[in-house]
């Protein structure tokens, strides 16, 4: 078997290791932050530090596709994050009082997941990392560059390990960037005399505003976990260990949302949300966090049909990475780490077909949905923006637009849109289904309304001024 080693040692980095560790090959994990995971899930909140992790603390989600992939790669960390506090979900369980079949579907039970918070997920991926078999873990370790050996196409380089800031050289078969967010992969590359990567990056400019909560029971759901309110979205999400967050964010360019930094104000605009505002009923266990300037990027490997270096692969946030305002990071990660052992299983030992047959699945099975996501954040950013300008708002994707009235209506159209947000489906796929795209059709020409329940400038203005 071959020796892989894998620079980043989070969740996903975590997850590839112990695929390919579960696969007989000897895998080596590098993580520069140098803290190991604590001995108990609860430490992991109260003081796992993660330097190297700017959105440790800030929300995080599992979807149904990391449920589904977790039980087919992965049998057991179910139950770990089950056993760590982590709880499950199911949307199905609220469904509004529009919807008047209530019927079960074959296939329901699929729309389950287990959630948590980042930190309690990162504790179980962990322990189940570190004792899955051919797996070592070396934290503390940084890598300054890539080394290089006998190139498998002429003038392409190979990676053949890498090199760390202490001067050790570390060999290895197929080096994996799971570095992130923060990956300087692209750097290493034309450093190792390869040609420059692939490499799309913007940002979005949404800025969030997150704060967390614990209670006895978890709030019952009124209503979708991602809801526009106009100015701002309102994201409320379910953790582990009876915890919970309500996490508002907007445009970074709107200077009067700032305000959102004190808690009375926070608490005034959430609870001027009638489907949301009794998620302030408990206990608030951190101030309001703020993150922003968050990058999205993209970067592809393979360059007019040629591997620009071989003998290394990008997986999850190292290879695209967008906003965080849908939760599916760690979802669509995990089916990229997915899509990296299938393509190891095949061509580990052929470092040309790897690079090329890795590219061509990764495009086809995960880029979807990062430009789909893409599509989605430039649409509401730029809604976003209209609204504080007082301009009128660019015209919404018509079909999508028409799948949101229809969600509230009709059970399968409903069914459709949580498959959307759970990873499961592709917003093309859905609108595709005989009995939704139907429904659709009745649609034609139907004024869709407004949302009575969101905040208009002028109110949102006020309730800022408090």
């Amino acid at each position: 078997m071959s020796k892989v080693l894998i620079c980043g040692g989070g969740v996903i980095g975590l997850c590839a290791a112990t695929m390919l560790g579960r696969d007989g090959h000897r895998v080596t994990v590098l993580e520069v932050d140098p803290a190991g995971h604590p001995t108990a899930p609860a430490e992991g909140w109260d003081s796992w530090e993660r330097p190297g992790v700017a959105q440790f603390r800030q929300p995080h989600n599992l979807s149904s596709r990391f449920r589904m992939i977790s039980d087919q790669e992965l049998p057991g960390l179910k139950a770990d994050l089950l056993r760590a506090g982590c709880v499950w979900v199911d949307y199905l369980d609220s469904l509004p009082p529009t919807i008047t079949d209530r019927t079960p579907r074959p296939g329901d039970e699929a729309i389950r997941f287990v959630t948590g918070r980042r930190p309690i997920i990162e504790w179980a991926v962990a322990a189940m990392a570190q004792a899955a078999p051919n797996v070592t873990i070396r934290r503390g370790t940084k890598v300054r560059e890539l080394i290089t050996g006998a190139s498998a196409i002429p003038g392409v380089p190979h990676v053949a390990g890498v090199r760390t800031t202490s001067g050790e050289e570390i060999r290895a078969d197929l080096v994996i960037d799971a570095m992130g967010r923060r990956s300087a992969a692209c750097d290493w590359i034309v450093s190792a005399g390869a040609r420059r990567p692939i490499e799309e990056a913007e940002d979005s400019n949404f800025a969030y505003f997150t704060r967390y909560f614990a209670g006895q029971q978890r709030p019952r759901r009124m209503g979708r976990a991602l809801t526009p309110m106009g100015l701002f979205s309102i994201l409320t999400l379910d953790g582990d260990n009876g915890t919970w967050s309500i996490t508002l964010y907007t445009s970074s360019k709107n200077k009067a949302m700032r305000a959102l930094r004190d808690t009375a104000t926070f608490h005034r605009i959430v609870s001027a949300c009638p489907r949301q505002a009794h998620w302030l009923d408990g206990e608030p266990i951190t101030p309001v966090l703020l993150m922003a300037g968050v990058v999205d990027r993209y970067r592809r490997f393979v360059v007019d049909g040629q591997p620009v270096i071989t003998g290394f692969a990008a997986v999850g946030d190292a290879w695209a990475c967008t906003n965080p305002s849908a939760g599916r990071g760690l979802s669509v990660g995990l089916l990229h780490a997915q899509v990296l052992r299938n393509v190891a299983r095949l061509h580990i030992n052929d470092p040309v077909a790897f690079s090329r047959q890795y590219d061509a699945e990764t495009e086809k099975q995960v880029g979807p949905f990062y430009r789909n996501q893409i599509a989605a954040d430039r649409a509401r950013i730029a809604e976003m923006n209209a609204l504080e300008e007082g301009v009128p708002v660019p015209a919404p994707n018509p079909v999508m637009a028409k799948l949101l009235v229809a969600s509230s209506q009709d059970a399968d159209a409903l069914r459709g849109m949580i498959e959307i947000a759970m990873c499961l489906a592709l917003p093309q796929d859905v609108i595709a289904r005989p009995q939704v795209a139907a429904k659709l059709a009745e649609l034609d020409g139907y004024e869709l309304p407004q949302d009575p329940n969101i905040i208009d400038r002028h109110r949102l203005a006020a309730l800022l001024d408090g």
